[in-house]
């Protein structure tokens, strides 16, 4: 038995592949760390500001453009990168992005004007809410909540949805 198992923790190398392996505490606690510092960089940053938000949607600044068009041009060749060097996720996993059927891309158009109309109406997205959460800004749980149900909600309904 490996030393992890005995230890009480997951023996990696019995597992059968392709089964998804838990992460460890010390993995938890390097995600949690990273999530703070994204959490901390999203305030300081603004671009969680209601008041940037805004001011995205009505064309009146280049701020929220600016942030998103630079994170695009560092991840895009980035996880290309990553894709051709073969690397491994923290669990031994090769990092591969599957290839998505656009088709005619009605899906995609209607998911990402649902996702904007929100993001336009509640003033953030669903990922910077913990982090406005997190600054203080508790009236934001109710969003959060209502994004959480509309999740749940579609993963529910999606065996019966047109896809």
């Amino acid at each position: 038995m490996s030393e992890p198992a005995a230890a009480g923790g997951v023996d990696r190398h019995a597992l059968p592949v392709g089964r998804p392996v838990p992460p460890t505490a010390a993995q938890l606690g390097v995600y949690l760390a990273l999530g703070v510092v994204f959490g901390v960089v999203l305030i300081k940053s603004e671009v969680v500001s209601w008041f940037r938000i805004q001011e995205m949607f009505r064309f009146q600044a280049f701020h929220m453009y600016g942030v998103l068009g630079s994170a695009l041009l560092v991840a895009s060749p980035a996880v290309a990168l990553i894709e051709r060097s073969g690397l491994r996720s923290a669990t031994g996993e090769r990092i591969a992005v599957p290839p998505k059927a656009l088709g005619r891309g009605i899906r995609y158009a209607a998911g990402g004007l649902l996702f904007g109309v929100g993001w336009a109406l509640v003033g953030a997205c669903p990922g910077p809410m913990f982090a406005l959460i997190g600054a203080g800004a508790e009236v934001v749980a109710v969003a959060l909540l209502g994004a959480l149900v509309g999740a749940w909600s579609y993963g529910a309904a999606r065996p019966r949805l047109p896809h």
